[in-house]
């Protein structure tokens, strides 16, 4: 909030200006920045002294726009649908976002009661192609899950595909989820997904910059991934095809600074070209919610190591295991050819041999040693021989 300023008339101005001034224009997010909300307000409802970086044409669209825009009604709309309008200075307002400089939201409507800058401290997007796959589904779902599970709010765009999964994922794990809409927070977009985005809102948060009753556009749904990406600590893309929209998303991350993430598909598919390409640049490749955590959490919040897993034949000595694998898997061997082929001596290949035979890798065969059944079976299956 600039100093000075009645907070009613800031907090009345910025919501004129949300109905005059599309999101992410920076042209005017900097006369906000250099003349102040009031100056603004002030030039756009009286329609002279054009403010500069704008065409004739331009200016008579954006006055013709101030003479509609009624603040007090959009205000009174949204309390009646249980929304609050945060602007930047509030004690509500995510500091984050003013990464985004002169393209940073006026304003930001809400709709839950938690609070938006606290939950932002610990959020992570999981984004994604709207018409995904199952393994997308599944993936995303899985995801959102293990991150609510772990404290992490779970932000995404509300849309069918990933990111309804993604949402579904955080509520069914009892975690906190955030959607953030192209729309008025008011107007559930898409319609079938109206029952979500209420639960959402009952659960979480609903959030958008667009005031009430306004509808979602192609250029909106792209500029409202910028929010999501400014607001949370990293963004996860979850299948996407190499123009999807979720592509956005991850390179304003990348530009912010955040850390971006991919999580890999079928190489055969085309709604994983996109991410593989991401992770070909500079994205790092996650798998699940601890990798994730791994990256965007505290000094200390480690992934698990991942090993294959452990065989009976591993816990063998060194040695032992080298007599064993000189055993051919067809014939009974003499005892000299098979400590020749472990390049050890006749008595060493001999005590080795008898352990082997205790553990019932192997059995005597006249004057040579042979695998046993189950041990063939074992070096097969990794099974232990019985």
């Amino acid at each position: 909030m600039t100093g000075g300023e009645d907070p009613d008339a800031e907090l009345l101005g910025r919501v004129f200006l949300g109905r005059v001034i599309e999101p992410g224009d920076e042209v005017g997010g900097r006369w906000v920045r250099e003349f102040g909300v009031g100056e603004v307000v002030r030039r756009l409802r009286c329609g002279r002294d054009a403010l500069p970086g704008v065409s004739g044409t331009r200016w008579a669209g954006l006055v013709a726009r101030a003479g509609r825009a009624e603040p007090e009604r959009d205000l009174a709309v949204a309390r009646a649908a249980g929304a609050r309008f945060v602007c930047p200075g509030d004690g509500e307002w995510p500091r984050q976002l003013d990464d985004l400089g002169d393209g940073r939201p006026l304003g930001l409507w809400v709709r839950g009661r938690p609070s938006l800058r606290m939950w932002a401290l610990r959020s992570v997007a999981v984004v994604g192609a709207r018409a995904c796959t199952e393994y997308g589904t599944h993936a995303a779902a899985t995801l959102a899950s293990g991150l609510a599970e772990r404290g992490w709010v779970v932000v995404s765009g509300g849309a069918y595909g990933i990111d309804g999964a993604a949402h579904r994922g955080a509520l069914a794990a009892r975690g906190a989820t955030v959607a953030v809409l192209a729309c008025g927070v008011d107007q559930p977009y898409p319609r079938g997904h109206a029952a979500l985005i209420a639960r959402i809102a009952e659960q979480g948060l609903v959030v958008g910059e667009l005031p009430p009753g306004d509808h979602p556009t192609p250029t909106r749904f792209i500029l409202r991934n910028r929010v999501i990406a400014a607001l949370t600590r990293g963004t996860v893309v979850v299948e996407a095809a190499r123009r999807s929209g979720s592509l956005a998303t991850a390179r304003a991350a990348q530009r912010l600074g955040r850390f971006t993430m991919g999580v890999p598909g079928p190489v055969t598919s085309a709604l994983s070209a996109g991410v593989h390409a991401l992770l070909r640049e500079e994205a790092t490749l996650v798998t699940d919610a601890t990798e994730v955590v791994e990256l965007v959490g505290a000094m200390g919040d480690l992934a698990p190591a991942r090993r294959g897993p452990v065989l009976p034949r591993d816990l063998l000595e060194p040695a032992t295991r080298t007599v064993l694998a000189a055993l051919p898997g067809n014939r009974a061997a003499p005892t000299d050819e098979i400590a020749l082929d472990a390049r050890t001596t006749r008595d060493e290949a001999i005590a080795r041999l008898y352990e082997l035979r205790a553990l019932g890798y192997v059995e005597r065969h006249g004057d040579g040693w042979k695998l046993t059944r189950q041990a063939m079976i074992s070096v097969r299956t990794g099974r232990r021989p019985c």
